[in-house]
């Protein structure tokens, strides 16, 4: 009897260690993307004990409003929503473009909510700046390097609408883009959910300041071998904890999510 209570005692006390434990993410996904690109990392993050909440930002995945309609503050309204709607501090995750998104949202969060920044090989905006900004600035440093793109450029790929109001990346391309390392399964996947753009929430500026977003730590993945952009002066456009590398292509939660899985979990 008292073997059975000390079991019971000692299985309270470890389920109470491994809440403390545990950790609450907000995975945003990239452009052109959705929720379903993080389908190999919320399982595994969750079998570590952490609460995992992957969103479909508006007009992507699931989400049914018009791509045409979706600005860059609709985009914050919905991560600030889901990380508010959480108990106690997140870690925010943005992939690629997301990293604006996150950006902005932390900007109204706060560091009492947010916890963490992560930039999956994203773009990590200093105020007044928007992807497009971002993206031409690394060109132009990478070309100035001697570094030239390894292929076409993502907007090179990409298909704009008759309305220029959203796009979507050319089904020929984007294997290669942005899945080069993936499994044939994943890239058919991937194919098959991919879908259109708001070009607003690209060419849509950041209004953050040092107060807010500034001193929220911020931590970058570097993915080496990404040919949408090599985004190596991106990661250190703004100060952070740490940089992290991992030598995949612009989808690590396809092609190595148990490693992605161990950068985070270990923040």
């Amino acid at each position: 009897m008292k073997i059975g209570l000390l079991l019971l005692l000692m299985a309270a006390l470890v389920q109470t260690i491994l809440r403390a434990q545990s950790k609450t993410y907000v995975l945003v996904h990239g452009g052109w993307q959705g929720a379903w690109c993080w389908k190999k990392v919320v399982p595994l993050l969750e079998a570590n004990g952490n609460r995992v909440v992957a969103i479909d930002l508006p007009g992507h995945g699931d989400d049914k409003t018009s791509p045409a309609m979706v600005t860059l503050d609709d985009y914050t309204k919905k991560v600030v929503q889901v990380a508010n709607a959480q108990t106690g501090p997140v870690i925010l995750v943005g992939h690629s473009m997301a990293g604006v998104a996150i950006a902005q949202a932390a900007e109204l969060l706060g560091k009492e909510k947010v916890a963490k920044l992560v930039f999956l090989d994203a773009f990590m905006p200093k105020n007044g700046e928007s992807v497009f900004a971002l993206a031409a600035k690394a060109e132009e440093l990478n070309k100035a390097a001697g570094k030239p793109a390894p292929g076409p450029s993502l907007s090179q790929c990409l298909l704009l609408a008759d309305d220029r109001m959203t796009s979507v990346v050319d089904p020929v391309r984007v294997a290669q883009l942005f899945y080069h390392d993936c499994s044939a399964d994943d890239v058919a996947f991937a194919k098959a959910h991919i879908g259109p753009q708001p070009m607003a929430c690209l060419g849509t500026p950041v209004h953050v300041t040092d107060a807010q977003y500034g001193a929220i730590p911020k931590v970058y993945i570097l993915c080496t071998q990404a040919k949408d952009l090599d985004k190596r002066s991106i990661a250190k456009h703004v100060p952070i904890q740490k940089m992290y590398t991992l030598a995949s292509s612009h989808s690590p939660f396809f092609s190595m999510p148990e490693k992605l899985v161990a950068i985070l979990q270990a923040l």
